[in-house]
């Protein structure tokens, strides 16, 4: 079975949006690249259940060369993204996470862009978009998303969820989960008053202190 390690991988976050409570049922999906092959969730299943032989794999025209079951039906946005986005730190684009996690989906109808309410959003970039809504699996989305994922490394989805990408399913995954904690705190924040804002040098000036953060 070609891409084993990666399919196994693909299992274990699928399963992990939904312990988190980042997505519900079958929603949101996962996909891993390696060389020109993507392993990506498939479209309609329980993740509970989900084992690597289940897990399609395609090439990145999207076409099945693995497995028995469809891909996901947001496939021509995780490969737009695999195609086109470039990391601003030049880092390999291996990984795409979209959720359907409750507190983002909130905000991405109630803003344009999520107010930077913590300097945690520069973990995504100099500002977090809204995409623009379009129906999923559809060009139009792909487009949406491609167009607020420049120079970024997340987006919201207008009316529909989050996407993330990374070197790997650990560096996405981890993105999601700020991602949906800044849009809580946000949240929580305005219904309660007036929330004091970062302006956009202190967020930038993150930005620069997190090139390279960690034990690397």
């Amino acid at each position: 079975m070609i891409l084993e390690t990666e399919r196994a991988a693909v299992c274990a976050y699928a399963r992990r949006m939904v312990g988190d409570g980042l997505v519900v049922g079958t929603s949101g999906n996962v996909s891993v690249r390696a060389g020109d092959l993507v392993a990506v969730t498939p479209t309609g299943v329980g993740y509970s259940a989900l084992t690597p032989a289940d897990i399609p794999v395609v090439d990145l025209g999207g076409q099945v060369v693995d497995g028995s079951l469809k891909p996901t039906s947001e496939l021509p946005v995780h490969l737009s993204v695999y195609w086109d986005v470039r990391d601003p730190d030049a880092e390999p684009v291996t990984a795409v996470v979209h959720t359907h996690s409750p507190h983002a989906t909130a905000a991405s109808t109630l803003v344009r862009e999520l107010p930077p309410i913590h300097y945690i959003v520069a973990t995504i970039g100099p500002s977090v978009r809204v995409a623009r809504y379009a129906t999923y699996g559809t060009p139009e989305l792909a487009a949406a998303v491609l167009e607020a994922l420049d120079g970024r490394r997340g987006c919201l989805m207008a009316n529909h969820g989050t996407l993330t990408y990374g070197n790997g399913l650990e560096a996405a995954y981890h993105r999601a989960q700020q991602l949906e904690w800044a849009c809580r705190v946000w949240l929580l924040a305005q219904s309660a008053g007036r929330p004091s804002l970062l302006p956009p040098a202190e967020v930038a000036n993150v930005v620069e202190r997190l090139r390279g953060y960690g034990q690397g």
